[in-house]
């Protein structure tokens, strides 16, 4: 068992969330439903919680009603090794109605935030050289979804 676990509260639809992100990220698997008995809040028999796996950890998404909203205050970075993970990340996680927003960012359908990165680019924005890290800081700040080429471009000078 895990010490921490993100716990994902969804006005709604947190099965269909957890089902969506298990078919995005490798190894992945639901791991327990359970579901609202007779004292609620939820009517009876429906979805209270998804506990799933993605990538070696744990989640647990809930379906907590109206009040719930997620805020990019909270996002789930995805480190990529190479543009055609950036890619396919990026698609999949718009499919359905998701919002592709700047710097990598995306909202997707289920309201939830995400990041989507190049691994590099921590290293880059941190390099010692003050004129690197600002060139590439203003080249990711120009784009939406992130370019490793042009990431590596704006570093190199």
């Amino acid at each position: 068992m895990q010490k921490l676990t993100t716990f994902l509260t969804f006005a709604e639809h947190a099965e269909q969330a957890a089902k969506f992100y298990v078919s995005i990220f490798k190894p992945a698997k639901i791991l327990k439903t359970t579901r609202y008995g007779e004292a609620g809040p939820g009517a009876k028999g429906s979805v209270m919680t998804v506990q799933f796996k993605l990538a070696g950890q744990e989640y647990v998404a809930l379906n907590g009603g109206d009040p719930f909203k997620f805020s990019m205050g909270v996002s789930l970075s995805v480190d990529c090794k190479n543009q055609k993970e950036i890619d396919t990340y990026t698609r999949k996680l718009l499919a359905g109605g998701g919002e592709q927003l700047p710097c990598g960012w995306i909202k997707d359908k289920f309201g939830m935030f995400w990041q989507v990165n190049p691994a590099i680019l921590h290293k880059m924005l941190a390099d010692k050289n003050a004129a690197k890290a600002n060139r590439v800081m203003t080249a990711m700040m120009d784009m939406y979804k992130l370019d490793i080429a042009a990431l590596k471009a704006a570093y190199k000078g």
